[in-house]
């Protein structure tokens, strides 16, 4: 009735459907003060004795067609001995939630400049035939430098090698990134509600 990735994976849960029982259900598997960020099809509201942290439409992208050719980096796998390096970039720079284990969902890349974690992007959810790119970041000492359009590109790359299809989220007011998914192929879908609550 609930579903909870571990914290240090990232705060995303799910519910079967919004009721009384599948909020208690989640508030078994949160220790407290940890909060939980649910996606829904339509926009919906917790029972009684929860608290409403962050509520809002989050754009989702496809992509559609071939994915450009990646400009010219040097993207590596990045793994259980970058965790912290990642882990710091994403608490700079807020690509959403990530944490010290949120690698281990897909295959992670990142790019270094002068022994340090320059930007990266991976995969999270997957679903049958759809993987999702995120925790696309650059730190903010080499942004311009076409990093985040190399590390998408090889990463969605990547899930059309596999046959499939990927796809992203990213927030209304990201124009910018916006702009660049569009150029890399991805296509508005639809804004799907976001509840991020926790228990009373």
């Amino acid at each position: 009735m609930a579903r909870r990735f571990p914290p240090a994976m990232t705060t995303l849960g799910a519910l079967r459907e919004p009721s009384i029982e599948a909020f208690d259900a989640l508030a078994a598997l949160q220790q407290p003060g940890e909060a939980t960020a649910l996606l829904f099809p339509e926009a919906v509201g917790p029972p009684p004795g929860w608290e409403v942290i962050r509520s809002f439409l989050l754009p989702q992208f496809i992509h559609v067609g071939d994915v450009p050719a990646p400009p010219k980096i040097e993207p590596e796998a990045l793994g259980d001995s970058d965790s912290p390096a990642m882990y710091e970039l994403a608490r700079l720079t807020k690509p959403g939630p990530f944490g010290l284990r949120t690698y281990q969902l897909g295959g992670y890349y990142g790019v270094y400049r002068a022994g340090r974690l320059a930007a990266m992007a991976g995969e999270r959810l997957q679903l049958p035939g759809y993987t999702e790119v995120s925790a696309v970041c650059t730190h903010p000492d080499f942004a311009g430098q076409g990093l985040a359009a190399g590390l998408v590109a090889t990463v969605a790359g990547r899930i059309r090698a596999r046959g499939e299809t990927p796809f992203l989220h990213v927030v209304a007011e990201n124009t910018r990134a916006i702009a660049l998914y569009e150029r890399l192929g991805f296509r508005r879908r639809r804004e799907i509600p976001m509840l991020v609550v926790r228990r009373r």
